[in-house]
Formats: structure tokens, sequence, C-alpha cells
């Protein structure tokens, strides 16, 4: 477990091409701490990728600071071409996104394979 952050507890991994990031839990002192977007930057910089699957399925609610730094991440990813791809979200917490209008900026998958293949459907053979 690895904390890049005060009150920011999480596991990565570093698969081909991307970096994987189970948020594991916050710290109950506080109310989604600021420094998750610089803390998940700089390790991001340390592994040399732009690409980040998030996954979210053991946050019990996306409240407006966790929101604010996952909007903040995002946009340094973008200027960087990079991808950041959300998986794992609580039903609640999709429709915290759909209400954020956020759910198409954070296209959400349901776990970590779908978040790296988004889309790519690999071909069978004929």
């Amino acid at each position: 477990m690895l904390t890049v952050a005060p009150g920011w507890k999480l596991d990565v991994e570093r698969g081909p091409d991307w970096l994987l990031v189970k948020v594991k839990s916050v710290d109950s002192d506080a109310d989604s701490p600021p420094g998750l977007a610089d803390g998940l930057w700089e390790l991001m910089q340390r592994h040399l990728t732009h690409r980040l699957v998030l996954e979210l399925d053991q946050i019990a609610v996306l409240n407006s600071r966790l929101i604010g730094q996952l909007v903040k991440l995002y946009s340094r990813i973008r200027q960087q071409d990079g991808v950041m791809r959300l998986c794992g979200l609580s039903p609640y917490n999709l429709k915290v996104l759909r209400t954020c209008r956020l759910d198409e900026r954070f296209l959400p998958y349901r776990n970590r394979a779908e978040a790296v293949m988004a889309g790519c459907v690999p071909h069978r053979p004929r």
C-alpha cells in the first residue's frame, strides 16, 4: 500500500503502457483530503506514463473535493495527450457523476480490464 498524499492509501501496479491505481481508503479523519491529483501526477511522472486507470470501488461517496481532484488530474493528463479512466464505481457514485455531468468526461468502466481495453475488440481468426 502506498501513500502519495496525506490521507490517501493506494495500491499501485504498472501494466503495459498503463499505471493501475486502486484507491484503497481515505483516512476517516479527513473529508477527501487534497493532494490526490498532485500525488498521482508525480507518481505518473516517476513511471513515465500518461495513461492511468483509477479503481474506485472502495470509495463510498464521490464528494465535491474528490471530484475536484479528479478534474484537476484529468486536465493535467489531457494536456499531455494522456488518458485517464475510472472503473469500479458504485451505482450511487455513477449517479453522482451523471448529476455533475462528468460521466462523458470520465467514461466509467466496470473493471480494470474494460478500462484498459476500452472499446478494443480483439480480432478473431477466420
